[in-house]
């Protein structure tokens, strides 16, 4: 068999960018698994998650940080600092800038940030499957523009299109390294805080606009017993809301709401660990938790 000529390559990458540009669900599409939640709203991303893509000549670490954005919470100082301390300790960084959304401040703001960064900085146009060909031309053009870049790749994550190349892309700016992950794995996110980020992915789907962005999910419990369908996974969680009246959204009319959230979470449990899944979920008011250094350091941030 005839060995490659090219130097196998492994390394970190990460994608950066404002609220909402389409980071966590690029990084799912690459590893095409679920590493990291999604959702319509900004700020989803609170954990630093990492997915392992395995290729042949390459082993691509992708590390999901949350949007940088003008902080207002004590949680957002920290959700800022964990985006430039990850900037600092990966070998690529990939800037995500919505193909359909002009450039704003916050994009140049980035931009600007990043320059000085010794990692190569690729400028990813994400979400042209929602623009016509003359937009997506447009905004390529604006971005380049904007700043020096060492790549500029457009891409969608939601129909796949230019996905093998900016993996290849990325892979090309990696460092010649052995393989750092084993074969099998797919990410080294601890499980339990994997389960809490699919639960709160469950909490935060369709709620209404008054609810703001402030749930947080811890997993008090985690066991596995037998029964006579067979083995099952029985998993205790805590929603943390900072109000009285987010509490009542988030449980909906006689638990309406509650129920939708557990099944929808159990269904992408069992997925992620392969187990027949008993959730008990309970909603706790924990008054302005975002601003409050116990309330953050018990909720894991």
């Amino acid at each position: 068999m005839e060995q490659s000529s090219q130097p196998y390559r492994a390394g970190f990458a990460c994608f950066v960018g404002r609220p909402n540009a389409g980071k966590s669900t690029l990084t799912n599409a690459i590893i095409g698994s679920k590493i990291a939640i999604t959702s319509n709203r900004p700020q989803t991303t609170r954990h630093v998650v990492r997915g392992i893509l395995h290729r042949e000549d390459s082993q691509l670490i992708l590390i999901d940080t949350p949007g940088l954005h003008k902080p207002k919470t004590l949680l957002g100082e920290r959700l800022n600092d964990q985006v430039r301390q990850t900037w600092n300790e990966v070998d690529v960084v990939g800037f995500c800038i919505p193909a359909n959304e002009k450039l704003g401040p916050g994009d140049r703001f980035i931009a600007r940030e990043i320059a000085a960064l010794s990692a190569k900085v690729v400028a990813v146009v994400t979400k042209i499957d929602l623009v016509d060909t003359k937009r997506v031309a447009e905004q390529l053009m604006a971005v380049s523009e904007m700043a020096e870049f060492a790549d500029i790749v457009p891409v969608s994550a939601v129909s796949g299109t230019q996905l093998d190349t900016l993996v290849e892309v990325l892979s090309k700016h990696l460092p010649e390294s052995p393989q750092l992950y084993p074969d099998d794995m797919i990410s080294d996110e601890p499980e339990r805080v994997m389960i809490a980020e699919l639960i709160r992915e469950a909490a935060l789907e369709g709620v209404r606009d008054e609810l703001p962005h402030s749930i947080a999910v811890v997993i008090e419990d985690i066991e596995e017993e037998e029964t006579e369908e067979g083995p099952r996974t029985k998993i205790y969680a805590e929603i943390y809301v900072e109000r009285q009246s987010q509490k009542a959204i988030v449980i909906g009319k006689a638990g309406a709401r509650m129920r939708v959230v557990g099944t929808r979470a159990r269904k992408e449990i069992s997925k992620l660990i392969d187990s027949r899944v008993y959730l008990d979920l309970h909603v706790r008011v924990a008054k302005d938790w975002q601003r409050n250094p116990k309330y953050l350091q018990r909720l894991g941030f």
